[in-house]
């Protein structure tokens, strides 16, 4: 069983930048495409970005491209969200969540692919 950790989470300005990280406590960390969504009260959870598990791809939606980036640290077993240019609509819950692979495969913006999620982190942007 993959265990997924968020932090960083935390209220912002507009305009603000921040980092959320995932931890994961699966060993064989680069069998692990990661993603990242956020969700806000009443609706459906939004993928915002995944990496694949070498860190080679990714892809985002027009929502967030060019202000989030996903990267990762195999070696500690880390990927971070950095998130520019905030607004106030990017306030939410943000989960990372991940799936094995143990073939080649492609980047996706599924969510019923992703198999593992973490407990998610609260980003408040403020107007």
């Amino acid at each position: 069983q993959v265990q997924l950790v968020e932090s960083g989470g935390r209220s912002v300005p507009e305009g603000g930048s921040l980092r959320l990280s995932c931890v994961a406590s699966e060993r064989i960390f680069n069998n692990l495409f990661v993603g990242w969504f956020r969700q806000t009260p009443g609706k459906e959870r939004e993928f915002v970005g995944v990496i694949s598990d070498t860190g080679v791809s990714n892809i985002y939606p027009d929502s967030v491209k060019g202000r989030f980036t996903i990267s990762r640290d195999n070696a500690g077993n880390t990927v971070y969200l950095q998130m520019y240019s905030l607004k106030p609509e990017d306030t939410a819950v943000y989960y990372c969540a991940a799936f094995k692979v143990e073939v080649p495969a492609m980047c996706t913006m599924n969510i019923y692919t992703y198999d593992y999620w973490g407990q998610g982190a609260q980003v408040t942007v403020s107007s």
